[in-house]
């Protein structure tokens, strides 16, 4: 049998022993030797109760040192357990709900346009990026060096500001965009007069936008009634993440603007139109992969867990 299992002799002697003397119950593990354990099942319970369900007089939620000087456990202790139960009090995430009466047309209608486009059309999310401030560094930016990172002085000069308006062509990522000083509807008029002379005549256009004010303008309600191939669709109220384009905004900010050192609003504005015509360069679309029900679910289950 040992040479069957590639074993001792002795290790078959001492299972062939337990099993006779004790049958099944001698093949299962002994107590293994160490401390025994000091903190009860009912302990554990009341810490996990206790962390969800109160928060310290001193302050908004618990850490591991003030709910061991609370409960008497070890700081070590409430850390293994609040691992083992996936707690983590100082963590706290934000959400909005939309309290828009058409919420639910509205969302299977533009997330509709994202996975079901329409056929000899160019869906576009627009939206502006406002008040893009340029910051200038009080003393000059050092550079990155081995072992040290690049540094720049906290405070900050302001400069003037500008506002970027953009289209984002869902299907292939490309994006239309001006740079103005001004956010007024006779800017987005400009704006929309420049989508029209970059999208073919041939094409009709589908806009996404959001309820600012500036897209219900009289002017512009009556510059769409002249142009029948533009159909626009709202997103509800409180659901700018709907709109693909605030994704792009995202990546702009964090690989142009946020790091950058701007002396006026013309390099500011300079630097914008660099990065979207390399951006234009080889577009890259986003996966848009939620489904309208999928959306509706989410925001129900959000909605329950307030009451």
């Amino acid at each position: 049998m040992a040479r069957e299992l590639r074993i001792t002799d002795q290790t078959v002697c001492k299972w062939r022993e337990r099993f006779r003397a004790n049958g099944l119950e001698g093949l299962s593990d002994e107590p293994r030797p160490g401390a025994p354990r000091k903190i009860s099942d009912a302990q554990v319970e009341a810490l996990i109760t206790r962390t969800l369900e109160s928060t310290p007089a001193q302050g908004t939620h618990w850490s591991t040192r003030t709910i061991a000087q609370a409960t008497g456990m070890s700081q070590s202790a409430i850390s293994r357990i609040w691992r083992a139960f996936s707690l983590q009090p100082h963590r706290v995430e934000t959400f909005k709900l939309s309290t828009d009466p058409f919420f639910v047309e509205k969302v299977r209608d533009i997330v509709g346009l994202y996975l079901n486009p329409p056929e000899r059309a160019l869906v576009l999310c627009v939206d502006e990026k406002s008040q893009v401030q340029a910051l200038d560094r009080t003393r000059p930016v050092l550079p990155l060096r081995p072992g040290v990172p690049a540094r720049q002085t906290h405070d900050y000069i302001r400069n003037e500001t500008t506002s970027l308006f953009a289209a984002l062509d869902v299907a292939t990522g490309k994006v239309i965009g001006s740079c103005h000083r001004r956010h007024r509807h006779q800017e987005f008029l400009r704006f929309l007069e420049r989508i029209d002379e970059a999208v073919p005549e041939t094409l009709d256009i589908h806009l996404v936008m959001d309820n600012y004010g500036t897209h219900k303008m009289p002017k512009v309600k009556r510059w769409f009634a002249r142009r029948p191939r533009y159909h626009v669709h709202f997103t509800p109220t409180s659901t700018s993440w709907l709109n693909q384009v605030e994704r792009f905004f995202g990546l702009l900010t964090d690989r142009r603007i946020r790091r950058g050192t701007f002396g006026s609003v013309r390099e500011l504005e300079a630097a914008i139109r660099d990065y979207l015509a390399l951006h234009n360069e080889s577009p890259k679309p986003f996966t848009w992969t939620a489904d309208a029900d999928s959306i509706l679910k989410e925001d129900r289950s959000l909605l329950f867990a307030n009451f």
